[in-house]
């Protein structure tokens, strides 16, 4: 009996790792043997990040909260009347040829059929909304202001939740792909919250000014720094510092909790944050082995 049970351990086939050759005879189907961990590796793929490098990649994300928090101190002016609506207009106007200017200068090469897209897509641009600077200046009489408040409220929150920090709400020139979904409805959140302000403005050309200002930081402001960003990387650091003093000299005039409350989120985001994600890191635990499933290494739509 021995004998006959050594021969049949013997003549059983050796075990083989193999993907997709079926059950081996002789053994289970969820059988493995020693060697099979010996291909294991730890934190194989976990980046070591540098606090600072963090705390730069951060900036975008203060960059445009301070432009948020630069448009929402230009809606409370407008609607306690401090601005009129002719330092509005002469508002837009700058804030166009300061965008227009900076992304001529920093699309390269400039061609002149570039130039006449763009020119041609603003006046429509314009043209269109001063048309509809009627309809939203008596869109929402019968709601109360209560309602519109906590409603454009929100909506800027689902902006700022939903906002593609990293690219454009639209698309940048010579880039291949479009924005993503997300950024979609943070932009069209945005423009709900802008159309709900300016109807509560006394007049039309308030209303256009208004959302004319509003639709040109909320469309070209991403596209702008974005732009900047990827023309020189210092310079979008020093646009971004200056764009936080600024912010803060206003939001401090407007009101004091209002300055509070932005300054502890710009130290929350560009301090604390990556201070986090650095100390949770050493905490990290992911292992890769044969188990793991295949990644494609090209694109599947190639």
């Amino acid at each position: 009996m021995k004998s006959n049970d050594g021969n049949r351990i013997r003549l059983q086939p050796m075990w083989r790792k193999v993907a997709y050759g079926g059950r081996q005879p002789g053994y289970d189907d969820n059988y493995t043997d020693e060697s099979f961990l010996e291909e294991m590796v730890m934190n194989a793929n976990v980046v070591k990040r540098d606090l600072l490098k963090v705390m730069i990649d951060s900036v975008s994300i203060s960059q445009y909260l301070c432009i948020v928090a630069l448009v929402v101190s230009t809606w409370t002016l407008t609607l306690n009347l401090d601005i009129d609506e002719a330092t509005l207009l002469k508002l837009d106007v700058g804030l166009l040829l300061v965008g227009f200017s900076v992304l001529l200068l920093t699309t390269c090469p400039f061609s002149l059929k570039l130039l006449t897209k763009y020119v041609l897509n603003i006046s429509f641009f314009i043209s269109g909304l001063y048309v509809l600077a009627p309809i939203y200046h008596t869109l929402t009489r019968s709601i109360s202001s209560d309602s519109i408040w906590a409603l454009a409220v929100s909506l800027l929150l689902v902006h700022l939740f939903l906002h593609d920090y990293s690219g454009s709400t639209i698309r940048p020139p010579g880039a291949l792909n479009n924005p993503k979904l997300t950024s979609n409805i943070s932009l069209n959140a945005s423009i709900v919250a802008s159309v709900l302000v300016a109807s509560r403005l006394p007049s039309r050309l308030h209303v256009f000014a208004i959302m004319l200002f509003s639709l040109q930081v909320f469309l070209f402001a991403p596209l702008i720094t974005f732009c900047v960003k990827k023309y020189h990387f210092r310079l979008h650091l020093l646009f971004s510092f200056a764009l936080m003093v600024v912010t803060l000299s206003v939001t401090y005039q407007l009101h004091r909790m209002f300055f509070i409350l932005l300054l502890s989120l710009l130290v929350f985001i560009s301090v604390v944050c990556p201070y986090w994600l650095i100390r949770i890191q050493e905490y990290k635990f992911e292992i890769n082995g044969p188990w793991d499933e295949a990644k494609l290494c090209f694109d599947i739509t190639e």
